[in-house]
């Protein structure tokens, strides 16, 4: 099991390789590790156009064989949901805002180097 400080790094060279990957694809970045009390943290959150993208960063080592939404467990989903729509209420957004929840799952070597990164939109949609 890897040690807490080095998954810590892991997850923040993930997040900054997402970020930068929605930039260049010409997204606007609002937020990074939008935290609201006890509810919990979403990753990053951006704009695309008029929509806004609430986006869950899932970073490994190496290539795995399960879907990076599988490891996304129904509990964090509903989670992330609750997110959104605060994020949303606490922001001053109209209730007719488009919105939606995306995944970046990336694949990174020892060296550092992207293996793979699968941006997957609409991945978490409400039950």
């Amino acid at each position: 099991m890897p040690l807490p400080n080095a998954r810590r790094h892991l997850g923040e060279q993930g997040e900054a390789t997402a970020a930068a990957y929605l930039l260049a694809q010409g997204y606007t970045l609002l937020e990074r590790n939008w935290r609201f009390h006890r509810l919990g943290e979403i990753d990053l959150i951006a704009r695309q156009g008029e929509q806004v993208v609430f986006v869950e960063v899932r970073t490994r080592h190496g290539k795995t064989p399960d879907s990076p939404t599988e490891s996304i467990t129904l509990p964090k989903q509903k989670r992330l949901i609750a997110l959104a729509y605060t994020y949303l209420e606490t922001h001053a957004f109209t209730q007719n805002t488009l919105w939606r929840i995306d995944v970046i799952a990336l694949n990174i070597d020892n060296q550092g180097q992207i293996i793979t990164l699968q941006h997957i939109c609409n991945a978490i949609e409400e039950h």
